[in-house]
């Protein structure tokens, strides 16, 4: 309870001195990583609108769903036919479902981080005890984390409804191995570029149509000069072409390193040589990400 404690004034001076009751915390001091792990948490949380309200769910479980349901749908007709094997590659499967995949990413890479810029609250989080590198590395991990249940799931669904067809495990098995590594890496791009891209604005609206405009246009530019470059007979610079498009990347990474068939026209992806350039580009740009995050936010931090 507050205690008014008088003060000697002068005549008129209607000065008070109040003590209001703060007290010290005496409890455990948890430090960063306590404080990063913590942050992590809720944003992984907040990707699928745990813990908000009900309007902030409906986007992101709805693009859940519509990522199983064709897994679902695949997995009944394979079981219902008995046929030999599943309609899609595991490694196949994100490729084709990117449209969601990229709506999923630009409705919440602006939501992790936005709001922190329109608020003005980044700057408290930096007071103590977590520093920038802390805060970027949870933003970072939880929307990759969320990007990897958003891709992962759909193949967790194929596998399962593979192995209850009686399709061969082992081969199963690998595929299911070698589409969660592409996924994983899908995860890890994806979420890079859409933070940097959503860090650049505080209004959440920009940010969505930035990283939809960014996925969108550099896949159809892409796939447009591939298909051009196939139609003039020049099919040796298809590769190439395809290293200025994220999803493009991944399908020549996997389609040269794990098995998988190209979405390239022509259906013929990048040599193993041509495979080592993307896969330095692509963990070139998922460093060049978090480095930009990092230096983004110790300016916003200060």
């Amino acid at each position: 309870m507050a205690v008014e404690q008088p003060v000697p004034t002068a005549p008129g001076d209607q000065t008070r001195i109040h003590n209001i009751g703060y007290r010290t915390y005496d409890g455990p001091r948890l430090g960063r990583s306590y404080a990063t792990r913590s942050l992590y948490s809720q944003s992984l949380r907040g990707s699928y609108g745990l813990g908000r309200s009900v309007k902030s769910k409906v986007l992101p479980m709805l693009l859940f769903v519509v990522m199983c349901v064709p897994a679902a749908i695949m997995v009944a007709v394979a079981v219902a036919t008995k046929a030999n094997d599943l309609p899609v590659e595991y490694t196949r499967y994100a490729i084709i479902m990117q449209a969601v995949i990229s709506l999923y990413i630009a409705s919440q890479a602006p939501q992790s981080v936005s709001r922190d810029l329109r608020f003005k609250t980044v700057p408290l989080y930096f007071s103590r005890p977590i520093e920038t590198a802390d805060y970027v590395r949870a933003k970072f991990a939880a929307l990759a984390s969320a990007m990897f249940i958003l891709t992962a799931a759909p193949l967790l669904v194929l596998y399962v409804g593979a192995l209850l067809a009686k399709l061969d495990f082992a081969d199963q098995t690998k595929g299911f191995a070698q589409g969660l590594v592409s996924v994983a890496l899908l995860s890890l791009l994806f979420a890079g570029i859409g933070l940097v891209i959503a860090s650049v604005t505080p209004r959440r609206g920009f940010g969505i149509a930035a990283v939809i405009a960014v996925l969108t246009i550099s896949y159809g530019a892409v796939s447009t000069l591939q298909a051009i470059a196939d139609a003039q007979g020049t099919s040796e610079s298809i590769a190439w072409i395809g290293l200025f498009s994220p999803i493009t990347l991944v399908d020549g990474v996997q389609s040269a390193f794990l098995g998988a068939q190209s979405a390239f026209p022509g259906g013929v992806g990048p040599t193993n040589a041509e495979g080592v350039v993307y896969v330095v580009v692509t963990l070139g740009l998922i460093a060049a990400s978090y480095g930009l995050l990092v230096r983004r936010y110790k300016k916003v931090g200060l």
